[in-house]
């Protein structure tokens, strides 16, 4: 019997350069933590394939992580970059009994990760967790997986993944939240939320609009928008455009941790986004106590206080009768722990 310590290595485009980076992926660092929190006896080691921008390894918290800074690397470069990771499994086989590769995103990390499973013999599963499943992935076809190998976190993303690439990914794992990040429940004084990055695919256009509407029929209506990105400026300019600059707050960049304590001031999330794979801030605003409104449907099943509309104009009509009614409830709504994610993604690579 091996006396050497059980590892798992998770491959992934990013991780945060230090513990007050929560920016970067903040599901996956609450993946890592719940690892850590649920099999204390395990290594975990992410490889941080494009950031941070740094080739010197750290700890964050219990996990080691390796960076390769690849982020504009290309072709030879690129490929060295990919030799050092395999040289980098080598390594820690030899210390290590490791229990396989979790790649994140069916692109790069599940290319690489593929190949380094098959090279050392490795249990090697990938997640898919949203843009990876559309039709524009062309990492699909050099992977060729098996859907054995294949881990989604929603009904949604099966289909689609399998309408895109005629593959049908064997497992569902949701991602959890981190019930631990969230503090005592507040006054409700935000009546509608939204918060994500400011991309055109989020659609936070008709957030301003709808939003907008809701006021001519709730003048006393508090909104705000959390986030920034590519379209900050065209959203800026509907909030000059329709005098909205004294109700609906934009933010701009927020720690993670202030986004959840204004989600659980708020009553609805409104989460426009024409595509999602699950949308981790729909399952936080759940169970920071609001509704969400969304026009994307996750699981075949249905969720509580998660009501899903397919126009802009029930969109907004949802909002309103939700806001308009004393009968809504806003409680805590807890979908799937991250606890019970890293449980069932550990159970995967035949470890209890």
């Amino acid at each position: 019997m091996s006396t050497k310590s059980k590892a798992l290595l998770v491959f992934s485009p990013a991780f945060a350069a230090d513990e007050a980076d929560t920016a970067w992926l903040p599901s996956l660092q609450n993946f890592v933590r719940a690892l850590d929190k649920n099999f204390p006896q395990l290594k975990v080691i992410v490889f941080a394939f494009q950031y941070p921008h740094s080739n010197q390894k750290y700890s964050w918290q219990k996990t080691g992580v390796i960076p390769f800074n690849g982020l504009h690397k290309k072709k030879v470069s690129r490929l060295m970059m990919w030799v050092k990771i395999f040289m980098e499994v080598r390594q820690i086989k030899r210390s290590h009994q490791v229990l396989g590769i979790l790649s994140m995103w069916c692109t790069e990390c599940a290319f690489v990760g593929k190949y380094a499973g098959r090279f050392f013999r490795l249990v090697h599963f990938c997640w898919i967790v949203g843009q990876d499943a559309r039709a524009t992935n062309s990492y699909v076809k050099r992977i060729r997986p098996q859907p054995s190998s294949l881990i989604t976190i929603s009904d949604f993303l099966v289909d689609e993944f399998y309408r895109n690439h005629r593959i049908k990914p064997l497992h569902v794992i949701p991602m959890g939240i981190d019930i631990s990040l969230f503090g005592p429940q507040p006054k409700k004084d935000i009546d509608v939320i939204g918060a994500g990055s400011l991309s055109r695919l989020k659609q936070y256009d008709l957030f301003v609009e709808i939003v907008a509407k809701l006021k001519k029929k709730l003048p006393g209506l508090t909104a705000m928008l959390c986030g920034d990105g590519e379209d900050r400026n065209r959203i800026e300019e509907m909030i000059r455009q329709h005098s909205m600059e004294e109700f609906l707050a934009l933010s701009g960049h927020l720690p993670y941790a202030d986004v959840l304590k204004f989600m659980q001031r708020s009553k609805i999330l409104l989460h426009p986004s024409s595509y999602e794979g699950f949308g981790m801030v729909c399952l936080e605003a759940l169970y920071a106590g609001a509704h969400v409104i969304s026009f994307t449907q996750p699981m075949h099943h249905d969720i509580k206080n998660w009501h899903v509309v397919k126009t802009m104009e029930e969109m907004q009509a949802k909002a309103s009768e939700l806001l308009a009614s004393s009968n809504t409830l806003y409680e805590p709504v807890l979908v799937y722990s991250m606890d019970d994610t890293a449980k069932a993604i550990m159970n995967l690579f035949a470890y209890s």
